[in-house]
Formats: C-alpha cells, structure tokens, sequence
C-alpha cells in the first residue's frame, strides 16, 4: 500500500510541476530597472532643482556662520596674547556659543533637506509605480519584476518604456 501511495503523490506532484511550466510559458513578464529610471526621469531632475532652490537660503547662511566662527577663531589665535582676560574670555564664549548655534542649525538644516527629499522622491516613487502599472495594462504584462533581478533580457525590460511615460507626465 504504501509504495502504491508514493507513486500517486509522485504523480500528482510531477502534473503539477508539468502544469506550472506550462503556466509560466504563457506569462508575460516584465522587468524595470527603478534605480535608472529615477536617474533618467525629468520629474527627479526638477525635485532636485526645487529642494536647491528652497534651501539655498539657508545654506548660505550657514556658509555665513562659518565664515564668521572661523574670523572668530583666527582673532582669537592671533591676539590671545595681547587681549585682556576678560576680553579673550568672552570671545571664547562667543566662540563657544557660535559652535553650538551653528552645530544646531546644521543638523536641523540636514533634518528639513532630508525630509522634504523624501517627501518629493516619495511622490516621484508613486508617479513611477503607476507609470509601471499603466505600461503593464496597456501591453498585457503579467508580472512585473523590479529590484533584485540579476539578469533581463531586452525583449523584458520595460525600463525605457517607463522612462518615456514620465517625459510625456512631466
């Protein structure tokens, strides 16, 4: 009895495997490559412009801060010497002071730049997965792979077709 019952799961089994290829062989499957699409799309290169432009102010004025730390910080080395006590006392506190206000305004200035990227690259992302999920519909494409495919041929890469779609969206 048991030998019978090997070979029935042996057969059942290996109609399923015979089935799935047959299956997969009627697939249409696409590849996108997200990380050149990103590069090549037109609506990243205008994310990119808008953050330079939001923030420029504001990164200028930390060069600013800079500069004028490091004025302070040259006086100080250069006439440490012949200042008063209390004079070099305070401009070490100023110094001090300066650090701390520019170390402060560094960090939130790299908090705001990274979330608003995201936030932009975030909108950018959802433009690319519904260009994706159009070219799918419109050729028949069953499946769609994305990162972590190590091999496409060119008759599956839908990269190029998704980098059109978002130069006509822009």
């Amino acid at each position: 009895m048991m030998p019978s019952f090997k070979r029935c799961c042996m057969a059942v089994v290996g109609s399923m495997l015979l089935s799935g290829a047959a299956f997969a062989a009627d697939l249409k499957i696409g590849v996108v490559q997200a990380v050149r699409v990103l590069e090549a799309a037109p609506q990243a290169e205008a994310a990119k412009k808008k953050l330079e432009t939001e923030f420029a102010s504001r990164d200028k004025q930390l060069l600013a801060d800079q500069k004028s730390l490091k004025t302070l910080e040259d006086r100080l080395a250069k006439d440490a010497a012949i200042m008063s006590e209390t004079e070099r006392g305070r401009l070490e506190r100023d110094i001090i002071e300066k650090r701390r206000d520019i170390k402060r305004s560094s960090e939130e200035f790299r908090e705001d730049v990274n979330f608003r990227r995201n936030e932009e690259f975030g909108k950018i992302q959802r433009q690319i997965v519904e260009a994706i999920k159009q070219i799918a519909d419109e050729q028949k494409y069953d499946v769609v792979l994305g990162e972590g495919v190590i091999y496409a041929s060119k008759a599956v890469d839908m990269t190029d077709a998704v980098i059109e779609r978002l130069k006509k969206t822009k």
